[in-house]
């Protein structure tokens, strides 16, 4: 049996059966298309999208390391990591300036 894939985010295991998806580091929208992209638990990219947009994420946030040095997103995944591997909940509206 294989290991769990883990969150780039979180650091969670993303355990079979939990809400999760692709993120393209670089956004479609910005020349991403057929760029690198990570499995993230759904919260947590949703947590990525309400927090950074796309011109952010290709500018500044293209590597995990990075959308985890951001300081909502680094506060997120603290708060998160606390939760079980397979937690979801809907993402409060968007709260990005624009």
């Amino acid at each position: 049996m294989s290991e769990d894939p883990i969150c780039p985010l979180c650091l969670r295991p993303i355990p079979h059966g939990a809400k999760s998806s692709l993120h393209h580091l670089v956004p479609k929208l910005k020349g991403g298309k057929h760029g690198p992209t990570v499995l993230l638990h759904q919260i947590c990219h949703n947590e990525i999208h309400a927090t950074l947009t796309e011109a952010e994420l290709a500018r500044d946030y293209d590597t995990p390391e990075k959308l985890r040095s951001h300081p909502r997103l680094a506060k997120f995944a603290a708060w998160v990591a606390k939760r079980p591997p397979t937690f979801h909940s809907k993402t409060p509206g968007r709260r990005r300036l624009r």
